[in-house]
């Protein structure tokens, strides 16, 4: 395996141009669809090769619960600096799947406890909430979906900005923007490099859904002047996996955004240009990454049969 085993650890940082970029000079579809795969993919490339370092550790360790074939030395060997490596992959690879744990756990809890609370009959899919604390979010269900949405919000709210909320959230259940926040969240537990797409994923999901209400409603003042307001009183959705209209992302920005002309949709950027050399960058490091850990996988798997005498 050599030094590839430890190269999808740190090839996610071949990203952070393109989380830096994509809001400014990409359509918020294509920039949300692109940050995800990148970051699930690279997230899953970096966990595999945990593993495969945590099985040299541990097959170091005294009374290790591994076939004794798997600390022979030729194991060993296939990982540089295999001692320190191993040791250290060990609590690596327990934190990262306890953390990821804790988070779809959270994302289903959150859910279920909403779905509960609003059990009862709403009309059209959305779910007015007597209580004077003003939120709104997406809570998706299939064919249950519901935008939840509290009066304290409504009534700050002219009739043509609750449109625009409405769209807004609809548009978060439609594009099913939980998943893309889902796997942003978890790439971001499994490995800190990829902290910088959570955000920007965050960020482009709620920018998506702006345009989309924007269309939908004719106006992209009145989402602006929506969002803004929102942002002036509301609190964050109970996590944040579900999406919300005043939250996250710096509002400023997307209001600026929407006072802007629509942008345009294009699939995928230019070579010539900056962005174009930052997603270039990164899907080239996401292929990298996911070569090195399939090398390393086979090579490992070789190795622990060879040592096993199966």
């Amino acid at each position: 395996m050599g030094v590839f085993v430890f190269l999808p650890l740190v090839l996610p940082l071949t990203a952070w141009p393109v989380a830096r970029l994509a809001e400014q000079h990409l359509h918020p579809r294509t920039a949300t669809r692109l940050l995800t795969a990148v970051a699930g993919v690279m997230a899953v490339c970096s966990t595999l090769c945990l593993a495969l370092l945590m099985v040299v550790g541990t097959a170091q360790l005294p009374g290790n619960p591994l076939p004794d074939g798997w600390s022979d030395p030729e194991v060993r060997a296939a990982v540089p600096y295999d001692g320190v490596a191993g040791r250290v992959a060990i609590p690596a690879l327990a934190i990262v799947l306890m953390v990821c744990t804790r988070v779809v756990v959270r994302h289903h809890v959150v859910r279920r406890r909403a779905r509960r609370a609003l059990a009862g009959p709403c009309d059209r899919g959305v779910a007015v909430v007597p209580d004077t604390v003003p939120y709104a979010y997406a809570l998706p269900g299939g064919d249950r979906d519901r935008v939840v949405v509290t009066t304290g919000l409504l009534s700050v709210l002219t009739g043509p900005e609750r449109r625009a909320l409405f769209a807004h959230e609809r548009a978060h259940l439609a594009a099913r923007h939980h998943r893309h926040l889902l796997v942003a969240q978890l790439a971001a537990r499994a490995n800190p490099f990829l902290l910088p797409l959570r955000t920007a994923v965050a960020y482009s999901t709620e920018r998506w859904a702006d345009e989309d209400a924007a269309r939908s409603v004719h106006d992209r003042r009145v989402v602006a002047r929506a969002i803004g307001r929102a942002a002036l009183v509301s609190r964050a959705a109970p996590a944040p996996t579900l999406a919300g209209l005043a939250a996250p992302g710096p509002v400023p920005r997307r209001v600026a955004a929407l006072l802007r002309p629509a942008p345009a949709a294009h699939s995928w950027p230019p070579i010539g240009t900056g962005i174009g050399l930052a997603a270039w960058a990164a899907a080239v490091g996401t292929a990298v990454s996911a070569m090195s850990s399939a090398n390393s996988a086979v090579t490992m798997i070789r190795i622990l049969h060879a040592a096993t005498f199966l």
